[in-house]
């Protein structure tokens, strides 16, 4: 373009007319909370706007802080309560107000657990146009100290010359300072405690990445870097994780590994005598009693019999095929990812399960095909990651199973799945929520799908 074009002073308007002003990131507004939305946040209706208060309660009058705007939707976070529910409990956790990692702290657990009830329902008959036959009661274990793996943020702020730990802000990259977080398990709480001073002692701390934390059959930290380590650094790390019994777990440029050769780091399934070795990065569930309640559940709804052939689909590690070894005659289980494959094989051979084969396959993929699939099931549980397993169970009734346990992270995708089943001739049995991260507003669901 010309420069005499690019002056000319001619001024353009979208062809819907003027744009909406935009409201400032930090101005304070009063606000009336009518409801509450499916991530446990504030909705608040004014000027034409909607309004999204984090920290704000159902019937409560507030004071929030604009974080962002998005044309008519904004995005606040509650800075005073002026007329507060009667719900509302103090936050146990001294940096709620400002750390991302929990956002329903400020309501009793009970009606944590009536919210999230309420949400899955709301998904299933707005999407599906179903309500299940029964409603399966929640699964829950303790509200604090339940966390067994935990990623923890880290950043060296050149400026500042200084090494800021802990978890991310709300809807920032800001670093909240944490020593202290009461959903971790409590193995974990002494590693968190001495971790800042641990990574500013390193001679170049900026070279850190993230640190994680596991708790299993062993303690584990991973260390992130972005750069080699030097030797006293390298000692740093190797001397307290002896002092605290845990095993040091490093992540450069190749896959993480342990320091010490043939450290293994795994968890228990201690109602079937397992134990499934797992390395970092592998997906694990982080709530040991609730893990073990969901395995519970699904194998009751499941009800594999002693001459049934079953498939078990994104089966990560084993989490599920392994107890439903002990209880059919064949499992199938398939995973995405090889190297998850090959673990849960291993994991079987450890634990002498000899009917269960694990394959590979994409996911995203029908299953018509496969030569596993050959032969038919009895009965499929699926165990997707958020985006749900819509291309699998549109055919999924070619398998000839009769039952089908769908365990979802995300009810929007259950429910839009649920839709599709219901197509092919099942009925939803049951339903019921796993409260899998308490003081949070993630919501994991489990279904039971009939044929008949």
């Amino acid at each position: 373009m010309s420069k005499a074009k690019r002056n000319s002073g001619l001024r353009f308007q979208p062809a819907g007319g003027s744009r909406t002003p935009q409201i400032p990131s930090g101005k304070k507004q009063r606000l009336n909370i009518e409801r509450l939305a499916g991530d446990g946040r504030g909705i608040a209706f004014l000027d034409g706007r909607t309004w999204f208060v984090s920290g704000a309660l159902a019937g409560e009058e507030v004071e929030a802080r604009v974080l962002n705007t998005h044309g008519k939707v904004v995005e606040a976070r509650l800075e005073r309560v002026f007329s507060a529910s009667a719900e509302r409990r103090p936050a146990p956790c001294k940096h709620f107000d400002r750390c991302g990692g929990c956002n329903l702290q400020h309501l009793p657990h009970a009606a944590q657990l009536e919210l999230k009830q309420r949400l899955l329902a709301e998904q299933l008959q707005r999407v599906a146009g179903v309500t299940p036959e029964r409603w399966a009661p929640p699964l829950s274990g303790p509200e604090f100290g339940y966390r067994r793996r935990a990623r923890v943020a880290v950043r060296w702020d050149q400026k500042a010359k200084k090494l800021d730990v802990g978890f991310r802000a709300e809807a920032s990259q800001e670093i909240v300072a944490i020593d202290d977080c009461p959903v971790l398990v409590q193995p974990l709480h002494s590693i968190m405690r001495h971790l800042p001073m641990l990574l500013r002692s390193l001679s170049k701390p900026q070279v850190v990445g993230h640190v994680e934390l596991f708790s299993g059959t062993a303690l584990a930290l991973l260390l992130r870097h972005t750069a080699p380590l030097g030797e006293g650094d390298l000692g740093r790390l190797q001397a307290f994780c002896r002092e605290a019994n845990v095993q040091l777990w490093l992540h450069g440029e190749a896959e993480p590994a342990p320091v010490e050769d043939g450290q293994r780091l795994g968890f228990e399934l201690a109602p079937w005598q397992l134990s499934l070795a797992y390395r970092p990065g592998d997906f694990v569930q982080v709530n040991e009693q609730v893990n073990t309640a969901m395995i519970e559940q699904a194998l009751a709804w499941l009800a594999p019999q002693a001459d049934e052939r079953v498939l078990d689909l994104f089966c990560g590690l084993g989490n599920f095929a392994l107890p439903l070894a002990g209880l059919a005659r064949e499992v199938v289980a398939v995973e995405g990812v090889q190297a998850m494959v090959e673990r849960a094989a291993a994991n079987a051979v450890d634990n002498n399960l000899h009917n269960v084969a694990f394959f590979q396959a994409d996911l995203s993929q029908p299953l018509a095909t496969a030569s596993w699939a050959a032969g038919g099931f009895s009965a499929v549980l699926l165990d997707p990651p958020r985006d749900g397993a819509f291309e699998v169970v549109r055919h999924i009734g070619a398998l000839g199973a009769k039952r089908l346990v769908y365990v979802s992270c995300n009810p929007a995708t259950l429910a839009r799945d649920t839709l599709e089943l219901l197509k092919q001739g099942y009925r939803l049995k049951s339903a019921g929520i796993l409260d899998m991260f308490p003081q949070t507003a993630h919501v994991e669901a489990m279904a039971l799908f009939e044929v008949g």
